[in-house]
């Protein structure tokens, strides 16, 4: 499944590489706290072991964070399907404040961003603009989790949607709802962040994120039939063995060497300073939602 390529896919951040050079920068304390593993994986070779101890502050923000950036395409009037998966570690601690594994940020001064998943206490969360939460569920430590997430990105709520599907099942229809604020851009950013009053360390895993314009190009493909009964031993084509992974790590994650810079620092969340199997669709759903600036916890 990695090594497709499908029209419609437009990015790849799923880590099969080997490194983390599919995204645009970071914000870490240092390299152990945004590690490409080989074990656990759920797809491909590859995942990201992401860590945040208390204390961990690269930009000089609110919250501690070990995230990657990703600089896409999203502007207004945009439409993707994004699929990734997700797995909470044993020990993630369970607390009754934010800790977001998934957002698309917005470029300007202030506020939560428009689009971002987190668990709070012992649940996973995902909240819009003018702090809408359309979809919670309780939360799982230690399986494998499925998002697909499917967007309209614009600051007209009357023109911009989410829906959501979570480990194959359709759990949001389309909910109309401003996922960008006006006049603003949006990035991605992947990793752990969360309020700098949890103590405990944090460990989340993120596999497989794919950026797509239709549903298909985000669904696995069609299991092969099975060979037919007459077909003697052997006698099918089959692909060599596959070769041994290279060695994960080395001095640095990026493929020269030469990691881009951080970004600069990010506004403040509650001030200005500077986050399976086959899968089914489909419904509509309209509810209206105005914009926030200021989070509301």
């Amino acid at each position: 499944m990695p090594g497709l390529s499908w029209a419609g896919v437009v990015w790849k951040g799923d880590f099969e590489t080997g490194d983390l050079g599919q995204y645009s920068s970071y914000q870490w304390m240092s390299a152990d706290r945004l590690q490409v593993v080989q074990s656990p994986v759920l797809q491909g070779r590859y995942a990201l072991k992401a860590t945040v101890r208390q204390g961990d502050d690269p930009i000089n923000s609110s919250g501690n964070r070990n995230e990657l950036v990703y600089k896409g395409r999203e502007l207004e009037g945009s439409e993707y399907y994004y699929r990734w998966q997700v797995m909470f570690a044993p020990d993630f601690p369970s607390v009754k404040t934010w800790q977001v594994f998934t957002q698309w940020h917005h470029n300007g001064c202030c506020g939560s961003p428009p689009v971002e998943f987190f668990v709070y206490g012992e649940e996973l969360r995902l909240t819009l603009t003018d702090s809408a939460t359309p979809w919670k569920t309780k939360l799982e430590r230690g399986v494998w989790q499925d998002f697909i997430f499917h967007v309209k990105w614009s600051s007209d709520p009357s023109v911009g949607f989410v829906e959501l599907w979570h480990n194959g099942q359709r759990v949001l229809p389309r909910y109309m709802h401003a996922t960008m604020y006006p006049g603003d851009g949006i990035y991605l950013k992947l990793g752990l962040y969360r309020s700098d009053t949890v103590q405990p360390v944090g460990v989340v895993y993120h596999d497989g994120f794919v950026q797509a314009t239709r549903l298909d190009d985000v669904l696995p493909p069609a299991p092969a039939p099975a060979p037919d009964a007459g077909t003697p031993p052997g006698g099918g084509s089959s692909s060599p063995p596959s070769e041994e992974p290279p060695p994960v790590g080395s001095s640095s994650p990026w493929p020269d060497g030469s990691p881009p810079s951080t970004f600069p620092e990010e506004p403040s969340r509650f001030g200005c300073s500077s986050a399976g199997g086959p899968l089914w669709a489909v419904a509509l759903l309209g509810l209206g939602g105005l914009l926030r600036r200021v989070r509301r916890r």
